[in-house]
């Protein structure tokens, strides 16, 4: 029956259109229905697979494990309780279902959530409506709700090579070496499970992985960072110390009766850390002190939604028992718990990880989250499969997480299961090369999934495109401290350009990077078409660039002309900074400094860049560099001037060229000067 509960509205002060919410129970379950003005488009929902415009879908918010998932799954690795809604006008409001609990999305007849309960349980969950000018305004009050996402260290932005697995140590320095000896730009390598001693996390195994620390002292000898692989469940064996000292502390789920469940995962017979209970997490977190010092420098929790082999639904009984502290809100069932499982997971990780390594900015990847987890960890696109509609739902389904508050995700560029192909992996690799998070992955029973592994054309598209990827990292470094401060993606849907044009509510082949660059995407396998993104505001708005043909950084004696790699373009008055070609971060001062500069109608571009030590805090003290860039044409041509507008982190004595682009004319050079 109807309950008479009135939803919370916030925003600043603006003319709200209506938004009605109804409380009601639909067949055992709590429901909301949000009304709304016709002509409105909805995003959000988190991570979904299909299309960027999210009406018409229903699907549960419930964390399932979806290895190789379709469309018409209903639930994927992650749960977010969102929905952000853009009106006809441009104006925007966003929808958080205050709820842990398995829920439902409706987007077929405006926005229905509704959420499963015990009989116990009869209040209907909240609603919190956020009213805002734009979709961007929505965002910044979200990320002000649930959270912003911390600041990652800058190797984390390199292009990242993994596989399930490199089982040997032999073959990970194979690899390494593989990157170098081809100049193929590379920053990280990830250990899957195969290097554990039986899949017991917290262990290597001594045969493959004899020496961590000599791996781990070798990779950074040659530029690489590490990460390596940590799941929930820990093997039932009393000679683990792991799972001795968790089983001696009680600090795992129960089953109804109140004994530890036990369900199978990689190891075999698993119990699974309670982490809704502050006491485990810190339990959690002191596993990674020695582990740690082995010289690793990332994390990866896997599977913790967490997932179960020996069911058929892959997942723990909904009745097992949860001691969640009480401001998670006390004892409660999987049903509760579930969906927040993997974020808890995280949050102790993190902890542990800090505290192990104090000096330094913690990177750790999650395959399950809920909405607010970004602040914790980075994510990516799970488990997807190497075939043309999988690449063509890479784009949305990045640009619906950092909808939901998550910037730092991207998908498994290649694709996880089955194999790819020379034309499917460089065309995936010319686009996952430019979203925020970047890494290749596959499957233990695919072909090699390396760059060169498709021969020289695939390896030249790809060495193009993460050298791209390379000289635009201070530009995306840049653009990650925005998202730190603000909330706002790094990778955004073209409409975030023209709120006004209904054209672009649905674009899914293009996305903007920041405010600043369009990367216009071919996603479809040859002979089925090309990229027709229209561009925002009309072709003169915009001004195509190569990062690899400008400035004294260019690749002499030649243009880059290569089908695969997505057209990139520079908007009318901004300015966009590019680094040197590197190999791996550091590598190398940020000399010269390219500024390329895209003059709009009244001859003048702005823009920035944020620089800091990439690692550690000293950032929070004020030991950064935010330095504004203005250009103007005169008589002289173009001259930029650069400005300190925040920090005190000391910037070299460096090179600063600058390139100008106008429409029709090649590119020219102009003058830096520095106020």
């Amino acid at each position: 029956m109807p309950q008479d509960r009135a939803p919370v509205a916030e925003g600043r002060d603006r003319p709200r259109p209506a938004v009605s919410v109804r409380f009601a129970q639909v067949r055992g379950w709590n429901a909301a229905i949000v009304d709304f003005e016709p002509g409105t488009n909805l995003y959000g929902t988190g991570e979904q697979p299909g299309r960027l415009n999210r009406g018409g879908i229903c699907r549960d918010i419930w964390t399932t494990d979806c290895f190789g998932y379709e469309e018409h799954m209903p639930s994927l690795y992650q749960a977010h309780p969102w929905v952000l809604a853009v009106r006809k006008d441009g104006t925007a409001f966003g929808v958080i279902y205050e709820t842990t609990h398995r829920a439902t999305v409706d987007l077929r007849d405006g926005i229905f959530f509704a959420a499963k309960y015990t009989t116990r349980d009869t209040q209907s969950p909240g609603v919190v409506i956020l009213e805002g000018c734009d979709a961007a305004d929505v965002l910044r009050q979200l990320a002000s709700k649930v959270g912003r996402m911390q600041m990652p260290p800058r190797w984390a932005l390199q292009y990242q090579q993994c596989r399930w697995s490199y089982e040997t140590d032999a073959r990970v320095r194979t690899i390494a070496e593989g990157f170098r000896s081809r100049k193929i730009p590379c920053g990280v390598i990830w250990m899957d499970i195969d290097y554990m001693f039986g899949f017991r996390c917290f262990t290597f195994d001594t045969e493959k992985f004899p020496n961590p620390r000599d791996l781990n002292d070798h990779l950074h000898a040659i530029g690489f960072k590490s990460v390596w692989m940590i799941d929930p469940g820990l093997m039932t064996d009393e000679h683990y110390p792991a799972y001795r000292s968790g089983k001696h502390g009680d600090h795992f789920v129960k089953n109804r009766w109140g004994y530890d469940y036990v369900g199978k995962v990689w190891p075999g017979p698993c119990s699974f850390p309670d982490f809704t209970r502050k006491r485990t997490r810190e339990w959690w977190a002191s596993l990674y002190a020695d582990y740690m010092a082995t010289g690793i420098d990332g994390v990866w929790n896997d599977m913790n939604e967490p997932a179960i082999f020996d069911v058929p639904n892959k997942q723990m009984p909904e009745s097992n028992l949860h001691e969640a502290d009480e401001n998670l809100g006390g004892r409660g069932n999987h049903l509760r718990y579930r969906n927040i499982y993997g974020m808890q997971m995280v949050r102790a990780s993190r902890e542990g990880i800090q505290k192990a390594n104090p000096e330094k900015r913690p990177f750790i990847l999650t395959r399950s989250n809920f909405l607010g987890g970004h602040r914790y960890a980075a994510t990516w696109t799970g488990d997807n499969k190497s075939n043309w509609r999988h690449l063509r739902w890479s784009i949305p389904m990045v640009l619906n997480m950092g909808l939901s508050g998550q910037p730092f995700v991207g998908p498994d560029i290649g694709g996880f299961a089955d194999k790819a192909d020379a034309t499917l992996f460089a065309r995936w690799m010319g686009i996952g090369a430019l979203l925020p998070f970047a890494r290749g992955h596959s499957v233990r029973d695919s072909v090699d999934h390396e760059p060169w592994s498709f021969g020289p054309k695939c390896e030249r598209t790809c060495r193009l495109a993460l050298e791209r990827r390379a000289r635009m990292l201070p530009f995306l470094y840049t653009l990650f401290r925005e998202a730190h401060l603000t909330g706002l993606p790094i990778a955004r849907p073209l409409f975030f350009a023209d709120k006004s044009d209904p054209a672009l509510r649905s674009v899914d082949d293009a996305f903007l990077l920041g405010d600043s660059v369009l990367a216009r995407c071919n996603v479809w396998e040859p002979g089925a078409g090309a990229a027709t993104a229209k561009l925002p505001a009309g072709d003169s708005a915009w001004l195509a660039f190569e990062p690899l043909e400008m400035g004294s950084e260019a690749e002499k004696g030649s243009k880059v002309f290569d089908d695969d790699l997505p057209e990139l373009f520079v908007r009318a008055g901004r300015i966009v900074p590019l680094g040197p070609v590197m190999q791996f971060d550091g590598e190398r001062p940020v000399d010269p400094l390219t500024l390329v500069v895209a003059l709009d109608e009244s001859q003048s571009a702005v823009g920035e860049l944020y620089e800091d030590s990439g690692e550690g805090y000293g950032f929070e003290k004020g030991d950064f560099a935010l330095t504004k860039f203005t250009a103007r044409s005169g008589p002289d041509g173009v001259v930029v001037t650069a400005k300190r507008a925040e920090g005190v982190f000391p910037t070299a004595d460096r090179k600063t060229e600058v390139v100008v682009l106008r429409h029709g004319q090649a590119p020219t050079r102009g003058r830096f000067e520095r106020s």
